[in-house]
């Protein structure tokens, strides 16, 4: 669904591009609103359009045999779902699923690939976003094969808290096993406990994140991995 304006420029890797880049990449952008649940891509299929969520933010999902699948990633305001036209590829490895509604920047393949051979700065930002994406992919694999569930499920709330800017917002079990790949009694089980230790308040798929320091030392180390590889990489100061 489309809006009648753009919205402000809250994509962090669209603010860090130069204000002459950035004007003319937003020219060709259209703002969008996406919606819970929306489908944006699914594995081996051509990509028509990138993503930069401003207010939204989006799940990476990859397919298990007959299973729904497994979470890999989480992309909001800090990145894009695209990127791997840095590379060439127009096909997408993972299925792409709105997991916050919002609004975000979107533009169509074909400009973007354009933008991608004129603009060097934009093409800076992606290779590092890529870099920061596959040690994040390689950091979740390992999370899931080491850490149990409830230090998993507070990192992933932890996750989703950052790209929803807010400290309450939706979800039900059923979508949370689904996304951290285990059964729903085993995410009843973890929900009930960071309640019970008074990190989180949980109703109905509604939850309010109580103690944020708190969670943060439930979680797993993975999720102060993939916030350091972001800020050492992201930031042009101290990337090499």
């Amino acid at each position: 669904m489309l809006t009648n304006s753009l919205t402000p420029t809250t994509n962090r890797l669209v603010a860090a591009m130069p204000r002459k880049y950035r004007q003319r990449f937003l020219t060709n952008c259209e703002t969008v609103q996406l919606e819970f649940a929306e489908i944006l891509a699914e594995p081996g299929e051509r990509m028509s359009h990138v993503y930069f969520p401003t207010e939204s933010f989006i799940s990476l999902v990859t397919p298990i045999d007959n299973h729904a699948g497994l979470e890999v990633g989480l992309v909001g305001n800090e990145g894009m779902l695209g990127v791997s036209f840095i590379l060439g590829v127009a096909l997408s490895p993972l299925r792409a699923v709105v997991q916050g509604a919002g609004q975000a920047l979107r533009m169509n393949a074909v400009p973007f690939q354009r933008e991608l051979e004129q603009n060097l700065a934009l093409q800076r930002e992606l290779k590092r976003y890529l870099y920061v994406m596959l040690t994040q992919f390689a950091q979740t694999a390992a999370c899931t094969h080491y850490h149990v569930v409830e230090a998993r499920l507070a990192r992933w709330l932890l996750m989703t808290q950052d790209r929803a800017h807010s400290d309450a917002f939706h979800v039900t079990h059923k979508f949370l096993a689904y996304m951290l790949g285990v059964r729903r009694v085993g995410v009843t089980k973890a929900a009930t406990s960071l309640q019970n230790r008074k990190l989180i308040q949980y109703h109905r798929g509604d939850i309010i994140i109580v103690d944020r320091i708190g969670l943060e030392t439930a979680s797993c180390g993975c999720y102060s991995a993939d916030t350091v590889s972001y800020t050492r990489i992201m930031d042009k100061n101290k990337a090499t």
